[in-house]
């Protein structure tokens, strides 16, 4: 029998679990992969347009990008600028456009290949950390955010990607946001105003 959970209020945010987050983290590419892997360009390379304020929104393609410079520049390099230097070094700013000239002249199979594999050593990278619970109260220092605590740092890597599968399901969405005629009504993916970059 089916059980429906009824929430008083609203549910409380759980505690950081690196389990939890990494069940998320290790799925991403294999999700990405079975997504996007072949599909025409209409869906890998076309974007949103122009956004509210000019500036020129991501596609299928600059996403999957995106996700690769976090890779390599991002959660790991962040996450042991904490374990080894805390609050005494901040981090190095991340360039969340890297991904415009990194990309260029790859295919999306390419980059999806490449996100898996960067995935994969970042993860195992992780686990050689062999992080306790009393880690993830270490803190270090974000360029523009402040001080931050390691839990916090990789608990944002988690909803990074769950961001990003967001944001690719909008941006892939919106190609038939005309085409859909007077069905738009119901289609909240449509109507979503998230972050494009």
């Amino acid at each position: 029998m089916h059980q429906t959970r009824i929430y008083v209020g609203m549910p409380t945010s759980k505690e950081f679990s690196l389990a939890d987050a990494v069940a998320v983290l290790s799925r991403t590419p294999a999700t990405m992969d079975v997504w996007l892997r072949g599909l025409p360009d209409v869906w890998a390379r076309t974007n949103e347009g122009p956004s509210h304020d000019g500036a020129e929104t991501w596609s299928a393609f600059d996403i999957v990008g995106h996700l690769i410079a976090g890779e390599r520049n991002d959660w790991m390099p962040r996450a042991r600028v904490i374990l080894e230097k805390g609050e005494t070094r901040p981090f190095d700013p991340f360039d969340r456009f890297a991904q415009e000239r990194e990309s260029r002249g790859k295919s999306l199979d390419q980059l999806l290949d490449e996100f898996a594999r960067l995935r994969r050593e970042n993860l195992a990278a992780l686990q050689a950390l062999n992080l306790q619970k009393e880690d993830f109260t270490r803190r270090g220092t974000h360029p523009s955010l402040g001080p931050v605590t390691l839990g916090e740092l990789l608990a944002t890597w988690a909803v990074h990607d769950l961001t990003h599968l967001h944001q690719l399901s909008r941006v892939m969405a919106h190609q038939y946001r005309d085409t859909v005629g007077p069905w738009s009504a119901y289609l909240g993916v449509l109507h979503c105003d998230g972050h494009s970059a």
